[in-house]
This record gives structure tokens, sequence and C-alpha cells, in this order.
């Protein structure tokens, strides 16, 4: 096996991605991160001597910033970095931390029972936000200065330097258009556009994921083989289903099949019944993707036609009927 080939296989092992993000972007991250910390430690410290906080404190719960600061400026669109997460993340998984260390022994233990209920918490909360773990394990592991402030620990320094971190990202991906935070802010910006030839006209490929990802000219947090295997499998679930619906209910959802920002969800909320004969009409509700809680109507054969499948919402997510 040649050179090349053992080196990209041992990339493959080690979870080396290939990053095409530009260069400018890359200094965009870098800077943002710069300046949400540098104030944070700047306010921090100012609170701590105005109001005779514990400045150790402040400093312990930073390290947990900092790594929020990679998600906020290196991955701003991410799930994991928008507005809840890190504010649910950190909030209750300090508050986890410090009640587990008020009424558990010190010890190994602690630390592992109050990061693994943080992780919990967060997944039904949906707030998974990974440095709300080290929130949690510092209001264990701190100290007596982390202690002694008790649950006055989650307003200063948890609070406050959320607070911080958030308003910087914000105002600071203010001035980039593809860079505006929170993600939704970058989605209702975009102008939605109609494909040239019906979706499952377009053979999508790893190269079209690639050119698509330089576009966007932004981390993606998921690898070319996550892609690759996702793209995989929604092919094989959309191969399941072709046809539109031979009928239309009413109380029934109803997908266009559509990708993207193209894509929209309906719910039939009333109709005039098939033996009006002539006036035959659908009147349905978008819950969903475009133009959603928008009311509208049409007759029942061009609904039928824009439907390309009934579905369910199960857990959060949108499947086909039956599926």
């Amino acid at each position: 096996m040649k050179l090349t080939s053992l080196l990209d296989e041992l990339a493959h092992w080690l979870g080396i991605e290939r990053n095409q993000t530009s260069h400018g972007e890359k200094l965009l991250s870098s800077l943002g991160a710069c300046i949400a910390i540098s104030l944070t430690v700047l306010l921090s410290l100012f609170v701590s001597m105005k109001y005779g906080f514990s400045s150790t404190a402040s400093l312990l719960i930073i390290s947990s910033m900092g790594a929020s600061s990679v998600l906020l400026f290196a991955v701003p669109h991410g799930v994991l970095s928008q507005p809840w997460p890190v504010f649910g993340g950190h909030m209750i998984s300090a508050f986890i931390g410090i009640v587990c260390q008020q009424l558990l022994p010190t010890g190994f233990v602690t630390a592992g029972v109050a990061v693994g209920l943080a992780v919990g918490a967060m997944y039904y909360l949906r707030c998974i936000h990974p440095p709300g773990g080290a929130s949690a394990l510092t209001a264990v592991v701190g100290g007596s200065e982390v202690y002694d402030m008790g649950y006055s620990f989650l307003l200063h320094p948890v609070l406050l330097n959320v607070v911080i971190m958030l308003s910087v990202a914000v105002l600071f991906n203010l001035f980039f258009d593809w860079r505006r935070y929170p993600a939704h802010l970058v989605s209702r910006q975009r102008v939605p556009t109609e494909p040239s030839a019906p979706i499952s006209d377009y053979v999508l490929t790893t190269e079209d994921f690639h050119a698509a990802i330089r576009d966007l000219d932004s981390f993606v947090d998921i690898g070319e083989e996550g892609l690759t295997e996702l793209l995989e499998k929604a092919k094989l679930h959309a191969q399941t289903t072709i046809a539109h619906p031979a009928t239309i209910q009413k109380g029934c959802f109803y997908s266009n099949g559509n990708i993207g920002h193209m894509w929209s969800i309906r719910q039939v909320i009333d109709d005039a019944g098939q033996d009006h004969k002539g006036r035959d009409l659908i009147i349905y509700k978008t819950v969903a993707g475009q133009g959603a809680y928008q009311t509208g109507y049409c007759d029942r054969e061009s609904f039928r036609q824009w439907a390309r499948f009934r579905v369910t919402e199960q857990d959060g997510l949108w499947v086909k009927s039956g599926a």
C-alpha cells in the first residue's frame, strides 16, 4: 500500500477531516473568541472587585466559557451553539453540580454523578452543550471558595459569563451576513428558489456535498463519511414512497417531499366534502417549513398533486406515515 493511502487511512481512523473553510472565516472565528473571552474575564473581575465576590471562582468558570467560545464562534450555526443550549446547558448543569456538592459526600463518585445527571438533564431539556459538563464539575471540585458561594454561584459567575458570551456572539456576528447569530437569523434572510427540475430528477453526489460545504464557508459538525451515510439513508428512505397520496383526509398531515427551504408540511383542517361537485375545496394550515403558520385553500386534486406523501410527527421529527 502506498504511503499516501496509509496516511489517508490513518486520517480516517483519527477523525481528521478536510476543512474547506476559508482563511478569512477561520480568522473571524479566532477574533470573535478572543474578544468574547477577554470581555468575560474583564467584566467578571470588575464585578468581583466591586461587589466583593470571589475572583477565584470567576476564573474557574472561565474554563468552561473557553469551550463555549469555540462553539459560539467556530460553529455559530451548530445546534449545540444556539442560545438555549448555551444558557440552559451552563445554568442547569451548574445547578445540578451545586445540589450534588451540598447533598452528597465529597469524592470522585459525586463528581461523576453531577456530570452524569447534567448530561441527562440537558438531553431531556433539549439544551445539550458540552461545556455545561465542565460547569457541573466546577461546582463539585471547585474548592472551598466555590462551595461557600452556594447557589449564588449560579448568578455570579455563571449567569454573568453566559450573558456576556451570548451578547458578544450576537453583536460580533451581526456584522457578517453569513454568520449572524442565532442561526435562525441566517435562515430567515435566505430567499427560497424554485428548482429548475423536479427534486426526483436530481442525483446528489459526494461532489455536490463538497461544493455545498465550500459555498457555505462554515465549519460543519459532521464528517464527510457521516454526510455520505446520511445521503444514502435518505435515498433509501425516499424509495419507500414515491407516489402521491390516493386520498386526502381531513386532520392529516402531508409533505411536499422537497429538501431544504422548499420543504413544507401542511395539515388539512377543513374541506367542503367530496360529495360537493365543483366546490371540493381543501382548507389547510402550514405547520412546518416554508410558509409556516400560514393558511390557504385549493381544490382537492391540486392539494393531492402538491402532496408527496402523508406524514406524522414522532419525537419532534416528521416521518412518513407507516415508516
